[in-house]
C-alpha cells in the first residue's frame, strides 16, 4: 500500500465537498474518483456507474453478505451507501490516487482501514444556516429529507476533529486552493 494513495473527503450533506472534489479533479491528472454504491434510486440526471452504482436493496444486501464492501452504512432508514473493494482495485490498477466522497461515518471507516496512508479531509460549512440554505437551493430534497439531513449534520460537525485536516468552505475558490495545497503536501510524503 506504500505507493498506493487515497484521499477521502467527508462532510455533512450540502457542505460543498462534491463541488470541491470536482475542482480538484480538474487540477490533478493522477486522481480517479471512487464511485460509491447506493441502494437509493437515481435522482434526475444521475447515471449508474458515473454518479453511483445504483443497486436494488436486495442486491446491495447480497453484496454485503459476500464481503464485497470495504465499508457500508445505512445512512438514512432504508438507504445504504458503501465503497466496493472492486473500486479500489480498479483505480489502483489504473495507477491513480483514489478520491473518496463519503459521508462522515464512511470517512472515519475508510481512514481506519487505510490508516496514515490516507489523507482524510473534512469540509466544514461556514454555519448550519448556510448549510440549510444550500440544501434548500438544490431543489432535490423534500422538506422531511432536509430536516433529517440537518439533524444528522449537526452530529457530523462534531466529528471534524477526527479527520487529518478541516477545510472551511466559506468561499469556494479559497477552499479549493487550500485543499490543493494540503493535497500537494500529502502527495510529496
Amino acid at each position: 500500500m506504500n505507493n498506493r494513495k487515497a484521499i477521502l473527503f467527508s462532510a455533512p450533506s450540502g457542505s460543498g465537498k462534491t463541488t470541491i472534489i470536482r475542482e480538484i479533479l480538474k487540477r490533478f491528472d493522477c486522481f480517479e474518483f471512487s464511485i460509491s454504491a447506493t441502494s437509493r434510486k437515481a435522482r434526475e440526471g444521475e447515471q449508474d456507474g458515473v454518479d453511483y452504482y445504483f443497486l436494488t436493496p436486495e442486491v446491495f444486501e447480497q453484496r454485503v453478505q459476500k464481503g464485497d464492501f470495504l465499508e457500508w452504512e445505512e445512512v438514512y432508514a432504508g438507504t445504504r451507501y458503501g465503497t466496493l473493494k472492486s473500486e479500489i482495485d480498479r483505480i489502483w490498477d489504473n495507477g491513480h490516487v483514489i478520491i473518496f466522497d463519503v459521508d462522515v461515518n464512511g470517512g472515519m471507516n475508510i481512514k481506519k482501514y487505510f490508516g496514515p496512508d490516507a489523507l482524510a479531509l473534512f469540509v466544514m460549512p461556514p454555519s448550519i444556516e448556510v448549510l440549510e440554505m444550500r440544501l434548500r437551493n438544490r431543489g432535490t430534497e423534500s422538506e422531511d429529507s432536509i430536516v433529517k439531513r440537518l439533524a444528522r449534520s449537526e452530529a457530523e460537525l462534531k466529528m471534524a476533529d477526527r479527520f487529518d485536516v478541516t477545510i472551511i468552505n466559506d468561499q469556494l475558490d479559497r477552499a479549493v486552493d487550500e485543499t490543493q495545497k494540503v493535497i500537494n503536501n500529502y502527495l510529496l510524503r
